[in-house]
């Protein structure tokens, strides 16, 4: 779920992931495969195969699982036949949504992505509908005792980072996506653990909420992201931390 920019937000879905690992499972060998699939099963020469792998990792899969869906993806094993497929509309209070799915089954997929806007009193619309309200950013989180203010600074910027910013407990660093995973590597090498990291679709505005409407728009983004063929979604809703706190108590 990306809509609000806190690093409240983040730990929240953090968590959500800790609690679901066996989902987060099957949507991240889904993930594995499809990037296999289209850029070849080596890391080194595929960044979205690397970052899948990463995530992968995080989520303490095996070896043997990851290996075998890196496999199903270059074709041995018989394969899914997976594709990514995105749809977009408006949910409560006219929240853009952008809702990222790999899926063997487009139907299937539609009917359950739609079934949610409906109920909701959300409405999906054509490809591009919201779309140009978003843009693709490297977002990449480093607890704030990794490294201080001026050590972080130096070796994001230096490795390609466009910015730099404090986020409560941690630092928040920006990049276009071609210079996300050298940012990345270079925190790394410089044996700064990366707390997050993830291609992130960044909304150009931002609608405010009331308790309701908010109560309403997170509703319907966390069973949008409980479906399975869904990977990521994104919302351009802003809600104060006051409000995001007690209506996800």
């Amino acid at each position: 779920m990306s809509g609000h920019s806190k690093w409240s937000t983040i730990k929240r879905k953090k968590a959500a992931v800790d609690a679901k690992r066996s989902k987060i499972w099957t949507k991240l060998i889904k993930e594995i495969q499809v990037a296999a699939r289209m850029g070849g099963g080596d890391p080194g020469g595929n960044p979205r195969l690397r970052l899948a792998l990463d995530r992968g990792r995080a989520a303490n899969m095996t070896k043997d699982t990851i290996d075998r869906a890196i496999k199903k993806g270059t074709g041995e094993g018989g394969a899914e036949a997976f594709e990514d497929v995105i749809y977009e509309g408006y949910g409560p209070g006219g929240v853009a949504i952008i809702v990222e799915c790999t899926t063997n089954n487009r139907n299937r997929t539609v009917g359950e992505v739609r079934h949610l806007f409906d109920k909701f009193g959300g409405n999906m619309g054509t490809t591009g509908s919201v779309g140009w309200m978003f843009h693709k950013r490297g977002v990449i989180n480093v607890l704030k005792d990794q490294a201080d203010e001026e050590r972080i600074m130096e070796l994001a910027l230096d490795a390609g980072a466009e910015d730099v910013r404090d986020d409560d407990e941690v630092w928040t660093i920006d990049t276009d996506p071609t210079a996300f995973m050298q940012v990345k590597d270079a925190l790394e090498s410089a044996a700064v653990a990366v707390e997050n990291a993830e291609i992130d679709n960044v909304p150009e505005t931002r609608v405010s909420l009331d308790d309701d409407r908010a109560e309403t728009v997170l509703k319907l983004v966390n069973l949008l992201e409980e479906l399975d063929d869904v990977q990521n979604v994104y919302a351009n809703y802003d809600i104060p931390d006051e409000i995001l706190e007690r209506v996800s108590a």
